[in-house]
């Protein structure tokens, strides 16, 4: 035996020499299917040629007919590959275009007599587009080229992102990076109809009105000192639209609502700008999703939207938390499952 085979020897080096564990196996399984054995070859073969050929001779089991299927033979709304990684080029809204990792998830419908789908065949047709600037526009492409490869009805991409936006400090002057967790999705029906979708999550400062009161009497009446409680918060803001919406634009339509957003860099002044800020914009997390829906409802590039908002307590060792949907028929609803909460409450 050579070295190169012997070191895949997996019964070990003495029993190589007194066959031992075979005797042992043989007495306790029988010689009936050991007879017939024989070891494969341990060595990797670097001159196969992989033509056309070959590969058609290769098992493919997930095209295979239907006689093949588990379980239930009913049609599957999506299955397809979740978090597989890439760089994409996006246009932002001052015309520039960015480079960003990407995680992508992108699926497809599978009818009932179907056994699978070729999974490798989303991730081809998503490259044949890699070296494009990423839009919707080119989100739909992506999808009419994997839904027609994968003979598919319905099919989905949703492109997940950290988006960079400048951010100036309240009053130094001071500039930062603010990075934004964003969601693109579209969604192509099996009747053709293109829907986009944009989840976007803002971090901003709560602080409660409730306890800045408590913290004025105990001031006021008893001359104690207090420090009224805020915390980081999360809304998570999912818009469906037609017209073109920028990151930029949902970023702004945030701030505006709710004002105090985190901050990036800060000096004394800007730190003592912020708590001015959060005493001047108090709000509960009722009060969150309300100022957000006034925003986002005034605003006619959205047809639809839902807002999720987490205000990860400082008081409690539980989150509140709150949703509330635009109330379009057919649309978003209110339901959450307890991942989006999860994942809005840390971050």
């Amino acid at each position: 035996m050579s070295d190169k085979s012997k070191n895949y020897e997996w019964l070990g080096e003495d029993d190589e020499l007194t066959g031992e564990k075979d005797v042992i196996a043989k007495e306790i399984m029988g010689e009936e299917f050991s007879k017939g054995y024989f070891p494969p070859i341990r060595v990797y073969d670097d001159n196969i040629n992989a033509d056309k050929k070959y590969i058609s001779s290769l098992p493919d089991l997930q095209n295979g007919p239907s006689s093949l299927i588990q379980g239930a033979p009913v049609p599957i709304q999506q299955v397809g590959i979740h978090n597989f990684k890439l760089p994409l080029t996006y246009k932002k809204r001052d015309g520039k275009t960015i480079e960003l990792e990407t995680s992508v998830t992108g699926s497809v419908s599978l009818e009932a007599h179907k056994k699978g789908i070729n999974m490798s065949r989303i991730m081809r047709s998503f490259y044949d587009h890699k070296d494009e600037v990423f839009s919707m526009g080119k989100i739909r492409d992506v999808l009419e080229t994997y839904r027609n490869n994968l003979k598919s009805f319905d099919s989905r991409i949703m492109l997940k992102i950290s988006y960079p936006i400048k951010q100036q400090s309240l009053r130094s002057g001071l500039e930062g990076f603010q990075y934004y967790d964003v969601v693109f999705e579209g969604d192509l029906t099996k009747e053709g109809e293109f829907k986009k979708y944009i989840h976007f999550d803002f971090v901003y400062s709560s602080a409660c009105p409730c306890s800045f009161e408590l913290s004025e009497h105990a001031e006021k009446y008893r001359n104690r000192a207090t420090v009224p409680h805020s915390q980081r918060s999360v809304a998570r803001v999912s818009v469906k639209f037609d017209d073109m919406l920028w990151v930029e634009d949902l970023q702004e339509l945030c701030l505006a609502a709710l004002q105090t957003e985190t901050q990036v860099m800060v000096k004394r002044e800007d730190e003592q700008a912020f708590a001015e800020k959060n005493g001047a914009y108090l709000k509960f997390v009722e009060d969150a999703v309300r100022l957000l829906f006034e925003k986002l409802n005034n605003e006619s590039r959205i047809k639809d939207f839902k807002i999720v908002a987490s205000h990860n307590e400082s008081l409690h060792s539980h989150n509140a938390v709150s949703v509330i949907v635009k109330g379009v028929q057919g649309g978003f609803s209110a339901g959450v499952a307890r991942d989006v909460f999860e994942s809005t409450g840390l971050r």
